[in-house]
């Protein structure tokens, strides 16, 4: 590999549009009532899910690699009432990705190691493994909403 700052970057912004691909999936055929709604006595909405990813992503790379200015709320990711509309939240994840994706493409050879710290993740000490952790993160994610979705669906259909 004659240029693996490039091909890193390449991957790393094809396998985030992959999870907002997927969020998409399984989240679009949800109507508002369903995205609010957990099925379960334990864990949170898909809503509630949708925004702590767009949360997460927004701090973790927004304000501490792209320097967006973005401030956490992290407790209203899990706790919001309003319920704003899905697609209002949606628009907000979609907008969420392709910041993370462009500040992907934006890193070049020795950005990539350079030094990373936040809040809540000691672990992750440059940028590369910021990027790393926040997409296993967000797959983790989308698993849990694969999951729910799959729950109302059938609920519905009951």
């Amino acid at each position: 590999m004659a240029d693996l700052p490039s091909r890193v970057a390449g991957d790393l912004a094809e396998y985030y549009e992959f999870v907002a691909k997927e969020l998409h999936k399984w989240v679009d055929p949800l109507s508002n009532e369903q995205f609010w709604h957990n099925p379960y006595p334990y864990g949170n909405s898909v809503g509630h899910l949708t925004l702590h990813l767009t949360g997460n992503l927004s701090y973790y790379i927004g304000a501490r690699i792209a320097a967006t200015g973005y401030v956490r709320d992290r407790a209203r990711e899990f706790t919001e009432t309003s319920h704003p509309p899905r697609e209002h939240v949606l628009r907000e994840f979609d907008r969420t990705i392709a910041m993370v994706v462009a500040t992907i493409r934006k890193q070049s050879a020795k950005d990539w190691t350079q030094e990373y710290s936040a809040e809540r993740e000691p672990e992750a000490k440059e940028r590369f493994n910021a990027f790393l952790r926040c997409a296993g993160h967000a797959y983790h994610h989308v698993g849990q909403i694969i999951f729910l979705s799959k729950e109302l669906a059938r609920t519905a259909s009951v």
